[in-house]
């Protein structure tokens, strides 16, 4: 990070994006909010911007702020063994999924057209002139997870977490002197030396604890899902640690590390 380094943040509010403001500010970092509906080149016409915000307005401003905005691979999770996702993942089209005569978990992998969902069997899929045959999904198997766990990766390292629910209601606690602690870096740090290629230098990940679904009781550790830093909810993190990872997760392209151009964002919006 140079001197000139400022933060660019989307319009809409956020409290993770209020935190990280307080602490870039406390760094010297510039922070600009940038503009709903007007041109923000005036706003940004300058080197060494990092984004933090959605995907959408991320698609307007890209190539102005001249970041480069990293995201893990949509089939990164359908790819783990299922010694680390506990649960059978496949990639599909929506098309595919409308045949589904079970009940299982349907998502986008990361455009958000359709909401993420257990849906009884994919004909109660949502339809829409948008939601063509060939829209990719993530179809896995319906777990119950009794406690869920954001990670900041940078560099193949836990920089910070918090966990943010606990049987699907919002729970949020630090990670620093939780209870599971020691059993989420544990099963993070195996996760990273194993499969941790397949991910950008700068990222989050999300992992669980499963529950049995007999009696509710703690079964075994697993990836939820992984996203984009510069648009994930930090909770209860420390948000100083989350700013390294964010300004690293989008930030000048000319500051790229090498292996991370193929988890490169395109500029249209997903």
């Amino acid at each position: 990070m140079t001197e000139h380094d400022f933060l660019a943040l989307a319009p809409q509010y956020t409290t993770t994006s209020e935190l990280l403001s307080s602490s870039a500010r406390r760094r010297g970092m510039d922070v600009e909010v940038l503009p709903a509906h007007a041109d923000v080149g005036t706003a940004i016409a300058r080197g060494g911007g990092h984004y933090f915000g959605g995907p959408a307005f991320a698609a307007r401003v890209v190539d102005t702020l001249d970041v480069a905005l990293l995201e893990p691979s949509d089939d990164w999770l359908a790819t783990l063994p299922y010694a680390y996702t506990g649960r059978r993942i496949a990639m599909a089209t929506l098309g595919e999924a409308r045949s589904l005569s079970r009940p299982a978990f349907v998502k986008p992998p990361s455009a958000k057209t359709f909401p993420a969902a257990v849906y009884s069997s994919g004909k109660g899929l949502p339809t829409g002139p948008e939601l063509s045959a060939d829209v990719p999904v993530q179809i896995s198997d319906v777990v119950t997870w009794a406690a869920e766990f954001r990670l900041y990766i940078l560099d193949g390292e836990v920089r910070t977490g918090s966990q943010y629910a606990t049987f699907g209601r919002l729970d949020a606690e630090r990670l620093h002197g939780h209870r599971y602690e020691d059993h989420v870096l544990e099963f993070a740090d195996d996760l990273l030396a194993t499969c941790g290629g397949g991910l950008p230098g700068a990222v989050v990940v999300d992992v669980g604890l499963l529950a049995t679904p007999e009696h509710g009781t703690a079964d075994r550790w697993a990836v939820v899902e992984a996203n984009m830093a510069w648009f994930s909810n930090c909770y209860a993190a420390d948000p100083d640690r989350v700013l390294d990872v964010v300004l690293r997760s989008a930030g000048p392209r000319t500051r790229m590390a090498e292996r991370d151009h193929r988890f490169c964002r395109g500029t249209t919006p997903g």
